[in-house]
């Protein structure tokens, strides 16, 4: 990743990031948006650009990527981001309670909805050719804002609700950006399959059937001695995150 010096101007936040060297922070103010912010700047700020949101209730983050790859299979990076944030979650996670995705990128905790992660690419990009930059961004809710008791919100849950350990915004940030890291490295230097497996281990159990990913990023699912192949395609999947109130840009509630 290349990296330039973003503009801390106006940033609200108490303290910076601690976030490996390729990263550079962008921090906004609540009314901000992480995803549309990154965009925005990414033709400018190049790869590693981190922006994120500083909120009481929702942890938001966004991260420019400048893959090597022809868009088609660089939109894998998808599964990356996805598996990064996963993994940061996790080391919070109260014990023996699933933390899982619904194809692609909706995060679900116990059963009920807590955030999800989602792609862009230039809209001039073509699919044979490498896009100048990628924007993976992430929600996670930290808090219900009501009187409702943690029962009331199924199907919908929050990190303070489901007892993770006490957690800031900023600390989760940090983790997912390490993490990011060794999932690009993994990729970068022994190929897609331990990050595919990564993503993959966060799909509901199902011991009676065997998942990969293509090179296009589509997800195949194959039932064991069977040789009937299910193909569920990452594009167009990922162009309107299904987690997201589109109305409100949050969490679905």
């Amino acid at each position: 990743m290349n990296v330039e010096t973003p503009n801390r101007a106006n940033t609200p936040f108490r303290r910076k990031l601690d976030l490996p060297p390729v990263f550079r922070e962008v921090a906004l103010r609540e009314s901000g948006n992480a995803f549309d912010h990154a965009q925005k700047i990414a033709p400018e700020s190049g790869a590693g650009t981190l922006v994120w949101v500083g909120r009481f209730d929702l942890v938001e983050f966004a991260v420019v990527l400048e893959p090597d790859e022809p868009l088609v299979a660089a939109r894998r990076a998808m599964y990356a981001g996805l598996a990064a944030l996963a993994d940061a979650l996790a080391v919070h996670a109260p014990p023996e309670m699933a933390l899982y995705y619904d194809f692609p990128a909706t995060l679900l905790f116990n059963n009920g909805l807590i955030g999800g992660g989602q792609l862009a690419w230039p809209t001039n990009a073509k699919e044979k050719e490498r896009p100048d930059w990628l924007v993976f961004g992430a929600m996670v809710r930290m808090h219900i804002m009501d009187n409702l008791e943690p029962g009331e919100h199924a199907p919908f849950a929050s990190l303070e609700g489901e007892g993770f350990d006490d957690i800031a915004a900023a600390t989760l940030v940090e983790s997912f950006s390490r993490h990011l890291m060794t999932q690009m490295d993994e990729w970068q230097n022994n190929g897609f399959a331990k990050v595919a497996r990564a993503y993959l281990s966060r799909l509901p159990a199902n011991p009676d059937v065997e998942r990969n990913i293509d090179g296009a990023g589509d997800l195949l699912s194959r039932t064991k001695n069977t040789a009937d192949v299910k193909k569920q395609k990452l594009l167009p999947a990922i162009e309107r995150a299904l987690w997201l109130d589109h109305k409100t840009g949050e969490i679905l509630l």
